[in-house]
């Protein structure tokens, strides 16, 4: 990828409006909001019976939100070991818990700093979470 540009990632998600998905600038990757969603449009912690009655799942959709970052930054030249910083969005507090055990399966206290705010929704229904993340591709002689 080429400083300074932005792109959509092939076999992601098309996003939902006109951005990319990442945006490289000098040795900074800027991801935008990340959510669950799969390249068919639906949500990997999301499942409806044949009823319509829904359940969502944190720790599924939390896992596949931070394993579709990853896979954007690797499409920059980066992994998650080069996160600097994560915004995280919640539709409610009482998921923190099912989020941040998942969010330990991938970083510790030496990993990116992190922010985690409700809001009142998401894009769609079924996401019960959205994240941001900032990172920094290595230097050659740092990988």
């Amino acid at each position: 990828m080429n400083v300074a540009q932005a792109h959509v990632v092939a076999g992601k998600a098309t996003p939902r409006g006109r951005f990319p998905h990442v945006k490289v600038v000098g040795d900074l990757v800027f991801v935008s909001g990340t959510s669950s969603r799969r390249p068919d449009n639906t949500f990997a912690g999301a499942e409806a019976d044949e009823f319509g009655v829904t359940t969502l799942d944190i720790r599924a959709q939390t896992r596949a939100v931070i394993e579709n970052i990853r896979d954007i930054l690797a499409a920059a030249g980066a992994g998650l070991e080069d996160l600097a910083q994560l915004t995280v969005f919640l539709v409610n507090m009482n998921d923190f818990g099912g989020y941040n055990e998942v969010y330990g399966e991938f970083f510790d206290e030496t990993g990116p700093a992190r922010t985690t705010v409700a809001v009142h929704q998401l894009p769609h229904p079924h996401l019960l979470i959205e994240i941001q993340a900032i990172a920094r591709i290595p230097a050659k002689e740092e990988r």
